[in-house]
C-alpha cells in the first residue's frame, strides 16, 4: 500500500507514544516460508479488563485497530472511522479513535473494512482432488493430516478463522488431529470444528460402490445399517474427538453409484443418530438433498439441513418455524459448470447441477424470504481458498443482501455451531477473530475474496 504525505502507512502498526513491532509480525514470516509456527502468548488465556494506564503490563497487551468502517455481524449498518480495542485474545471496547489508550500498539488500516474473522461452515480440507472417493486409499492419514494443514491454514490466511468440516474423506481421523495441533499452540490455523466422518448406509455416498463386489475396501464414511448399528457409530465418532455427527441421510452429488434423489436412513436410524448425540450435547448436521429427507431429518432432530437442494415448501417452513439452519453451499456446483472435471464423481455433479441449479437457487430465495437460518458453507477445502468465499457471492444472487450474506458467515454461522459467546460478532468480550478488505463489500461482495488482514485471538496472521 502507498504512503500518503510522509505519514504512517495504512496497514502498519505503530505504537502510541513508544516504538512499533509486534511478534505476529514473527508468526507471518514463518508462516509465509511455509514452516510451523509455535504459538505462545503467555496473556492469551487472561480475561480482557479495562484499559490500562501506560506502561503496565495490560497495556503491553493491549493493540488497537483503526479502519474507514467496520462491519460488526450484527448491525444493519457499518460503523464509519471505527477504533477497536484489543487486550490479550479479546475485544474490549469499539468506539472512534478515543477509545485508544496512549502507549499501544496501533495498526492503522486506512479506509479498509474490517470484519468479523469469516465462518465456513461445511470445509473438507482433506480433500484436494476430484477423485476424493479413493485419494484416501493412496494417500496415508499422515499424508492426508499434513495436505490439510495446509490447506486450513491457507485458508486462514484468505479470511477463514473458523471452519466446520462435515467429515473428511480419510478412513481415520487426519482432520481431528489437526484441530488437536492448533488447539495445543504446536501450529497457526484457524479454530476448527466438526465430525470426523460422514456416516452413510451401505451403497450410499459414503460407501464405496464403483469396485468388484470380490474387492473388499475401506470406504472413507462409516457405513451403518440399522439403529444398533448407528449407536454405534456415533459413539465411536463422539469418542474419537467428533463435536458434530454428520449423517448422509441421502445419496450425494459427488459420489459414484448412489442417487441423490433418494433417502437412505430410516427414522429408527436418524432417531438413534440423533438421540444418541444428544446424550453427549453433541449436534447432528444431516447431508440431505430430497424434500423428504429434509423433513425426516427435521422431524429427528437435527441442527442443519447441508444442501437441501430438493427442497420445497414445506420443507422450508419447517426449517424455518423450528429454527434448523440451512448450509446450501451453492458455489460448488457453479464452480464445476464453469470448469468440468473428469473424474466420474464430478461428471455426475456437473450434469446434475446443470438440471436442477436454476430450481435449486429459486428454492434459496423462498428460504431466505421465509426466514430460514442460512449460514456460509463452501464444500470446498484443500483448493484455492479464494474459490470460498464465491459463496457469499451466490447467496447475494439468491436474494439476499449483501449484508445479509456478510452476517451469513459471521453471526449466523456462529450461532449455528453454538459459539456465539466468542466470535461472530465484533462485540466486547469476544475473541478477537477479525479480517479486513481495501473495498467495501457492501457494494462489491466480490471484495470477500480479497482479504487483506488478519487477526485470529488477537494475534495478527496476516497484513496488507
Amino acid at each position: 500500500m502507498k504512503r500518503r504525505g510522509g505519514g504512517q502507512a495504512p496497514g502498519r502498526s505503530r505504537r502510541r507514544g513508544g516504538r512499533g513491532g509486534s511478534w505476529a509480525g514473527i508468526a507471518l514470516l514463518a508462516l509465509s516460508l511455509g514452516g510451523p509456527v509455535a504459538v505462545r502468548d503467555a496473556g492469551a488465556a487472561q480475561g480482557p479488563g479495562a484499559a490500562a494506564a501506560p506502561g503496565s503490563a495490560t497495556a503491553a497487551r493491549a493493540k488497537g485497530i483503526l479502519c474507514g468502517q467496520l462491519i460488526d455481524g450484527k448491525s444493519d449498518r457499518p460503523l464509519r472511522k471505527a477504533a477497536i480495542l484489543i487486550e490479550g485474545d479479546r475485544i474490549v471496547k469499539i468506539g472512534d479513535a478515543g477509545i485508544l489508550p496512549k502507549g499501544i500498539e496501533v495498526i492503522d488500516l486506512g479506509s479498509a473494512t474490517v470484519l468479523p474473522g469469516l465462518i465456513d461452515l461445511h470445509a473438507h480440507p482433506l480433500q484436494s482432488t476430484d477423485s476424493y472417493q479413493i485419494d484416501h486409499l493412496r494417500w496415508s492419514s499422515a499424508y492426508k493430516a499434513l495436505r490439510g494443514l495446509k490447506a486450513v491454514q491457507d485458508d486462514l490466511m484468505a479470511g477463514w478463522t473458523t471452519l466446520r468440516i462435515p467429515g473428511d474423506a480419510d478412513v481415520y481421523y487426519a482432520h481431528l488431529d489437526v484441530r488437536r495441533a492448533i488447539d495445543e499452540g504446536l501450529f497457526v490455523g484457524p479454530r476448527l470444528t466438526g465430525a470426523g466422518h460422514y456416516i452413510s448406509v451401505t451403497g450410499g455416498g459414503g460407501d464405496i460402490n464403483f469396485m468388484a463386489p470380490e474387492q473388499h475396501l475401506i470406504a472413507d464414511g462409516l457405513v451403518v445399517d440399522g439403529p444398533d448399528a448407528m449407536r454405534k457409530a456415533v459413539r465411536e465418532e463422539i469418542k474419537h474427538g467428533s463435536d458434530w455427527i454428520k449423517l448422509l441421510v441421502s445419496g450425494a452429488f459427488m459420489s459414484t453409484g448412489d442417487n441423490p434423489a433418494n433417502v437412505h436412513f430410516s427414522p429408527e436410524e436418524l432417531r438413534a443418530a440423533v438421540e444418541e448425540a444428544a446424550r453427549r450435547d453433541v449436534p447432528v448436521m444431516a447431508h440431505a438433498h430430497p424434500a423428504e429427507a429434509i423433513k425426516m431429518a427435521i422431524r429427528a432432530g437435527v441442527r442443519s439441513i447441508e444442501h437441501g437442494t430438493f427442497m420445497d415448501t414445506e420443507a422450508i417452513h419447517m426449517m424455518a418455524e423450528r429454527g434448523v439452519y440451512l448450509v446450501p453451499t451453492i458455489f460448488v456446483g457453479e464452480y464445476y459448470i464453469e470448469h468440468g472435471s473428469d473424474s466420474p464423481e464430478m461428471q455426475k455433479n456437473v450434469e446434475l447441477t446443470r438440471r436442477t441449479q436454476a430450481e435449486f437457487m429459486r428454492r434459496v430465495g423462498e428460504a431466505i424470504k421465509a426466514g430460514v437460518k442460512i449460514g456460509v458453507g463452501s464444500d470446498f477445502g484443500g483448493f484455492p481458498p479464494e474459490m470460498n468465499a464465491r459463496e457469499f457471492a451466490s447467496l447475494v444472487k439468491a436474494g439476499m443482501t449483501p449484508m445479509q450474506a456478510i452476517q451469513a458467515g459471521t453471526r449466523v454461522a456462529a450461532e449455528a455451531l453454538r459459539w456465539q459467546d466468542r466470535i461472530g460478532t465484533v462485540e466486547a468480550g469476544k475473541l478477537a477473530d477479525l479480517v479486513a478488505v481495501q473495498g467495501d463489500p457492501l457494494r462489491d461482495i466480490a471484495e470477500l475474496q480479497r482479504v487483506t488482514f488478519v487477526m485470529i485471538g488477537g494475534k495478527v496472521v496476516k497484513r496488507p
